[in-house]
């Protein structure tokens, strides 16, 4: 009898943690650079038009946001340096990471 309900238990808690798992708690975005604005501070926000159509969004950063160019991990100054200055802002793009759950971005990523 307590293996029954003990098989029991372990197959509920499965379905449970099966279930938890078919939420989406992040979305990224494929932005032209264009349509970016790069946070000034560790604490500030990024601001993007996830389309073109679309209306802008302001979303935080933290100091755990992680900056990329080029696929090389960068710090937010040397990440707005690389934005400021680059060219055929319309063809490029970066991704951004935002964690839907905390609201924050998680990561931004650009190729130049």
């Amino acid at each position: 009898m307590n293996v029954k309900t003990l098989l029991a238990i372990a197959l509920i808690c499965f379905g449970l943690s099966a279930a938890a798992e078919d939420r989406i708690i992040s979305l990224a975005y494929e932005v032209a650079l264009s349509d970016f604005s790069a946070p000034v501070t560790a604490h500030g926000g990024a601001s993007f038009k996830p389309c073109k159509g679309c209306d802008r969004m302001i979303v935080r950063v933290t100091p755990a946001t992680s900056y990329s160019v080029n696929g090389k991990s960068v710090r937010l100054e040397d990440f707005r340096k690389a934005v400021r200055h680059a060219n055929e802002r319309d063809v490029k793009g970066l991704v951004v990471s935002h964690h839907l759950e905390s609201d924050t971005i998680k990561s931004i990523k650009v190729w130049l």
